[in-house]
């Protein structure tokens, strides 16, 4: 048997480079003839619900409430978090909105395949940002990666760009590789930990190429991360403020967005 059809070898330890380097050339390979060489990374929650989804979850909490007479703790605390998910069910709303102006305006470039949306794939706020580009009329792209749970390939990413990686350090490759925009909505660790490492990447110079980046929901942010404090403490200095903008509102983000990327990656310009 060739060595390139043992099955048993190629996913064996001694297989891993072969492996890595798999998930450089076949997305590689697959981006360069889709003409996709630049892209808007969308970061955000997976557990974020759609509203629809999220207020039928809070009238059902709610009936539950209304037939104790006295509801006991746990059930108090899944109201409060029914309705800690309608509230920010709003962010999937506007994901949808900012993906789609961003589409429709890069659809209207000379060039083609600019600045296509990209997000990890998966369901909340990248199955949000997703379905705002294709309902543009765009691509979208999902950068899927194998985990025990919250993660599978959402169903607006344009099926030639629908990959899925087991490695993260692959995955962040390509985000920061193509990205020459990110917007980072609410999240948990695993947004908070891209957003922190393209963030370093910033500061310390690893990334030569200038980017916009949006942080979505500044009174989420300002809450949980204290930029002010680290600031304060000398963690990070007053030019890394410089690093982000904030945004409250699609049409905010996306002039923003706009501006960034028509002044970084002019239109006569290589990219």
């Amino acid at each position: 048997m060739k060595a390139y059809k043992n099955a048993g070898f190629l996913g064996g330890k001694d297989a891993r480079p072969i492996r890595i380097l798999s998930e450089f050339l076949e997305p590689l390979s697959r981006f360069k003839y889709y003409g996709v060489r630049d892209i808007i990374v969308f970061f955000g929650s997976a557990r974020i619900k759609r509203p629809v989804e999220a207020k039928a979850a809070l009238r059902a909490v709610q009936r539950k409430v209304s037939r104790h007479a006295r509801a006991g703790r746990s059930l108090k605390e899944e109201l409060k978090s029914a309705e800690v998910a309608v509230a920010m069910a709003r962010y999937y709303s506007e994901a949808v909105e900012l993906a789609k102006l961003l589409t429709a305006w890069s659809m209207k470039l000379r060039q083609k395949n600019r600045f296509v949306v990209c997000t990890g794939g998966g369901p909340g706020i990248m199955e949000a940002a997703n379905k705002g580009a294709i309902l543009a009329g765009g691509r979208s792209i999902g950068l899927n990666i194998a985990l025990p749970a919250e993660q599978f390939p959402n169903p607006f990413i344009s099926p030639e760009l629908n990959f899925e990686f087991h490695y993260f350090f692959m995955r962040k490759y390509w985000f920061m590789y193509l990205g020459k925009a990110l917007v980072a909505f609410p999240g948990g660790f695993g947004t908070l930990d891209e957003l922190m490492e393209l963030l370093t990447l910033r500061q310390t110079g690893k990334i030569k190429k200038k980017m916009t980046v949006i942080l979505y929901g500044k009174e989420f942010w300002e809450q949980t991360v204290n930029f002010a404090e680290l600031r304060r403490l000398g963690m990070i200095s007053r030019s890394d403020l410089k690093l982000f903008q904030f945004a409250d509102s699609p049409a905010e983000a996306f002039k923003l967005l706009r501006e960034g990327l028509s002044s970084n990656y002019p239109e006569e310009a290589p990219f």
